[in-house]
C-alpha cells in the first residue's frame, strides 16, 4: 500500500499550523527611514465570508525605492533593519495586518517609474497556485501613470488601492471572487 496526496490535500488547511513560526508582520522596524503605515484587511470569499486559513505575503521596496534583495543593484541606500518582506496569517475573521513604511518608486522593466506599491501573494487551502496582486496607496499622484495599474480596466482599479481610515490605518481587503473581486495577475 502506498499513500499519495490527492488534489484536495495539496495545500492545507494547515497554513496556520505550519507557518505560524514564520509570521513577520513588522516589515520595517523602528529606525528604518520612511513614512510609517499600518495595513489591515481581510481575505473574504465571494459571499463575504472570511477565509480563516490564508497566508498573506508582501514584498516591497524601501522608502528610497530599493528592494532588500541582491537582485536590486540600484545605487540607493538600504538600511540594515529593513526586511522588505512580511507574512501575516489570517485569523477567524479573515484579518491580516502589517506595520511597514510607504515604499519609494521603483523602475519597471522598461525603466519607467512605477507608483509606490506593495506586491502581495495569497496562499490558501484549495489553491493549487498562489494569487498575485498589488496594493497601491490612496491619493498618490503617481498612480495615474503607473504602467501596471494602467493595464487594469478603470472600473476595477479600486480593488488595488487601499482606503485610508479615520484612524490613519490603510485598509485593503482581498475579495477572492464575485462582483468586487480583487484584480489578480498572471505571472
Amino acid at each position: 500500500m502506498s499513500l499519495r496526496a490527492s488534489t484536495s490535500q495539496t495545500i492545507g488547511p494547515y497554513l496556520r499550523i505550519g507557518l505560524e513560526w514564520m509570521v513577520i508582520e513588522e516589515v520595517a522596524p523602528p529606525g528604518v527611514a520612511g513614512e510609517r503605515v499600518r495595513i489591515e484587511g481581510r481575505v473574504v470569499d465571494a459571499d463575504g465570508k472570511p477565509v480563516n486559513d490564508a497566508a498573506v505575503e508582501i514584498w516591497q521596496a524601501n522608502s528610497h525605492g530599493k528592494h532588500a534583495s541582491p537582485q536590486d543593484t540600484q545605487d540607493k541606500p538600504l538600511e540594515a533593519g529593513f526586511r522588505g518582506y512580511g507574512r501575516s496569517l489570517t485569523d477567524d475573521a479573515g484579518a491580516f495586518r502589517f506595520r511597514t513604511i510607504k515604499p519609494g518608486r521603483v523602475p519597471g522593466p522598461d525603466g519607467k517609474l512605477q507608483a509606490p506599491h506593495i506586491t502581495v501573494t495569497i496562499f490558501m487551502r484549495g489553491l493549487l497556485k498562489q494569487l498575485q496582486t498589488r496594493l497601491y496607496f490612496p491619493d498618490d499622484p503617481a498612480n495615474a501613470e503607473d504602467p501596471v495599474l494602467q493595464l487594469v480596466p478603470p472600473e476595477r482599479r479600486a480593488t488595488l488601492v487601499a482606503r485610508k481610515r479615520s484612524d490613519g490605518v490603510l485598509e485593503w481587503n482581498v475579495v477572492l471572487q464575485g462582483k468586487n473581486e480583487t484584480v489578480f495577475f498572471d505571472f
